[in-house]
């Protein structure tokens, strides 16, 4: 009963989400005996992990599609908690991903807890326990009681999140967002890293205002979904996003592209044709790659961006228009300027409010929750029941530098899976191997042994350029998050306990600050 007064009081304290919810999952289990257990937030017949405990770091990025698991499928449409016998011929979802056991689950114990809220779902709590018949004598009573209060901390969190939002319009965009996000590959901003929590704080600030935005990142970090996330995220979200990418326009054409044209205004204009302007009316017009576009073509548009007004081809009147225009671009523009490639007055007119994509260099930690989503995408498109990442794989993922950034991590996912899936054709559990990624660490390793200065001989071993880079990452990670030992080790995947050894045989140590009180 005192671990249920103490769930009770957590829902009362001034904790973040991810507090909130990591403090419920330790509850639970200490109230129930598990070896491991997951809060699931249900949108649209899929569930999408919040938090988990004994469960492998990357099962945090997967998204379940609940028609494919039909233990997941039981849960969400009981009203109750729901048991499973420990012969139920059911797959399990965390097939190769419990931490307390390698490969496939043998019989085990199951159980699974609906969370309702108003009569609706909105998630479930699952439990598993590798001693068969562990759950049997836990009272049905006890385990309605954690179901409504698991219910009450995810109905708590959902609540807060829409305040943030200040009105009914921005939490109906929201869950359109996630709609999208969930249906559409690629659609979901992943990630807990400091960059991308910054990124998110960007796109919060910035969304509800009809202020110009000039994404900027290298190619493949996402700039097309930041743009999207930005749109639906807007009082906008319910009128058009139109999408145009500049590198394609040929300069003879992208007048007539932009602002559109009437039928008779050059040799090809056979009928009257509306410009992107105009198809975006009210909404967002997302111009990609905007360094590319012809410098006779950028006076126009800035016309458009300080007045509203657009000139069809061929047309004496100008049209009004209320288009919002968010940019992205992979070059430097400051550079361009400099160079005469690009507008001075147009760069300032885009770049009200620039937001930064990091790469994916910078976001280290979000690299397994990226790959457990990409690896749920390909199982469900290949279908395949589990696709698991070897361990050796992990390491491989962790060390390269990833120049095409997310996209060309989904790419050597998704080839991996295609290669592992034709040499274990038939196995429920497809584990996709070092071996199946194809990246070749080596130049890596060398280019990262140039970086490292050792006096005493000019060579290195493979030991130390791997402890010069862990000492590296964990000081790294200890400085981003200001030496929270416990909020670094969830970030890298580790006990904290066997962090705090790692940290201790490289010399790693934060220095101790006076913060001094003011008077």
């Amino acid at each position: 009963m005192s671990v249920l007064i103490e769930l009770a009081l957590d829902l009362a304290r001034g904790l973040t989400n991810e507090d909130r919810f990591d403090r419920l999952l330790s509850t639970i289990r200490k109230a129930i005996n598990c070896d491991a257990v997951a809060l699931l937030s249900y949108h649209d017949r899929l569930l999408k992990p919040l938090a988990i405990q004994g469960l492998a770091k990357e099962a945090l990025g997967r998204r379940f599609q609940i028609e494919d698991h039909p233990r997941l499928r039981d849960i969400c449409a009981a009203q109750e908690p729901v048991r499973f016998t420990d012969d139920a011929d059911y797959p399990d979802p965390y097939d190769g991903l419990l931490l307390a056991e390698a490969g496939d689950l043998p019989v085990h114990a199951c159980m699974g807890l609906p969370l309702y809220a108003d009569r609706d779902l909105i998630g479930i709590v699952t439990l598993d326990s590798l001693t068969p018949g562990a759950f049997d004598q836990i009272p049905q009573r006890t385990l309605e009681i954690i179901a409504a209060m698991s219910a009450a901390t995810l109905k708590t969190a959902m609540r807060l999140e829409q305040l943030e939002h200040h009105a009914l319009h921005a939490r109906e965009v929201l869950q359109e967002l996630n709609l999208e996000a969930l249906t559409r590959d690629g659609g979901e901003l992943i990630g807990k890293s400091v960059p991308m929590q910054q990124l998110k704080n960007d796109i919060d600030l910035v969304a509800g205002f009809d202020y110009t935005v000039l994404i900027e990142g290298e190619t493949g970090v996402g700039k097309e979904l930041v743009a999207r996330t930005v749109h639906q995220s807007s009082t906008r979200a319910n009128n058009p996003l139109v999408y145009i990418n500049c590198a394609s326009l040929p300069e003879q054409l992208a007048e007539s592209e932009l602002f559109g044209h009437v039928k008779g205004a050059f040799t090809s204009a056979e009928r009257d044709r509306a410009g992107k302007f105009q198809l975006a009316d009210g909404g967002t017009l997302f111009l990609d790659e905007i360094g590319e576009l012809p410098l006779p073509v950028q006076s126009k548009l800035l016309r458009a961006l300080q007045s509203g007004e657009i000139q069809p081809l061929g047309v004496d009147e100008v049209h009004q228009v209320d288009v919002r225009v968010i940019a992205a671009t992979n070059r430097d523009l400051k550079h361009e300027v400099e160079a005469g490639q690009f507008r001075a007055d147009l760069y300032h007119r885009l770049s009200v409010y620039p937001i930064r994509v990091p790469s994916l260099r910078e976001r280290q930690s979000d690299i397994l929750l990226l790959t457990g989503y990409f690896l749920e995408l390909t199982a469900h498109r290949l279908g395949v029941r589990q696709l698991k990442l070897a361990a050796e794989s992990e390491q491989l993922l962790l060390h390269y530098s990833w120049p095409g950034n997310v996209r060309e991590l989904e790419h050597v996912v998704s080839r991996a899976a295609l290669r592992a899936r034709s040499e274990q054709w038939g196995r429920d559990i497809i584990k996709v191997e070092a071996k199946h990624c194809d990246l070749d660490l080596r130049a890596e390793i060398a280019a990262a042994a140039t970086e490292v200065v050792k006096p005493a001989s000019q060579f290195i071993s493979l030991r130390e350029a791997t402890d010069d880079f862990q000492r590296q990452l964990i000081s790294e990670q200890l400085r981003q998050y200001g030496g929270n030992w416990a909020a670094v080790a969830r970030s890298l995947g580790l006990d904290r306990a066997n962090l705090t050894r790692l940290a201790k045989r490289l010399g790693v140590h934060v220095e101790k600050r006076v913060i001094a009180k003011r008077e």
